[in-house]
């Protein structure tokens, strides 16, 4: 990365600070909501979800860490991204170790898609919803979905963690500042916008609940600037 944009993206980096903070918010709110909500909160599709996290688990406490297909899913994140963006995908390869694909065509959300784009959820839910959109008679099995959405989801964000920890040359291509507030946002943005969705709560809300803790932040921030000029020397 050139100098230029390694300090163009360290700024934008800092940018999403804030950002991270008010979704962090906006998030811690929206499961509020949620739990104040029992008849949105079914006692079996909370517990085969939660059972669902709780299995994945157990498996990377106690089993051998499903590396490869965890490695399968993000190189496949990255062939999908770059077709996206008009690119061609080609030389996957995937092992224990690690995994490439040679794509024609990348920027910042090609390189990142794996750690913010949870593969496997997106696959079950590819699976579940035409099939539970054409097919009525399997609704009574959302339980099941719910579980391999829990288990999806955990698995995405032990690996996320895991990876993110090492040098990822995904990282270090866009800067780790940029890298890891873009990622945790566009994260707990998903996370955010399922809670609400399933919470009685809608977007516009959720959106104003944003910009507010936002407003809050720049007032805050307003003030500590009018404190500390006046303790400057004149």
């Amino acid at each position: 990365m050139r100098p230029r944009w390694k300090w163009t993206k360290f700024l934008v980096g800092l940018l999403l600070l804030p950002l991270c903070w008010a979704m962090t918010l906006t998030f811690l709110e929206s499961v509020r909501i949620l739990a104040q909500a029992p008849a949105r909160l079914p006692l079996l599709h909370v517990g085969a979800t939660v059972c669902g996290i709780a299995i994945w688990a157990l498996v990377w406490m106690f089993l051998p860490p499903l590396t490869r297909t965890y490695v399968l899913g993000h190189e496949l994140t990255h062939a999908l991204s770059t077709l996206l963006f008009g690119g061609r995908p080609s030389n996957l390869r995937v092992s224990r170790s690690g995994g490439s694909v040679c794509v024609t065509k990348s920027n910042v959300w090609v390189s990142l898609s794996p750690y913010f784009f949870p593969f496997y959820v997106v696959l079950v839910l590819a699976i579940w919803l035409p099939l539970r959109a054409f097919v009525p008679a399997v609704r009574p099995y959302d339980p099941i979905a719910l579980f391999w959405l829990g288990l999806a989801w955990a698995f995405h964000l032990t690996f996320t963690i895991r990876f993110l920890r090492g040098r990822q040359p995904d990282v270090q291509e866009h800067g780790a500042l940029f890298s890891y507030t873009l990622i945790y946002f566009l994260n707990l943005l998903a996370l955010t916008c399922a809670f609400t969705a399933a919470a009685a709560w809608t977007f516009p809300d959720a959106a104003r609940d944003f910009l507010a803790h936002l407003a809050t932040l720049a007032r805050a921030a307003s003030s500590f600037r009018d404190w500390l000029l006046t303790r400057l020397p004149v």
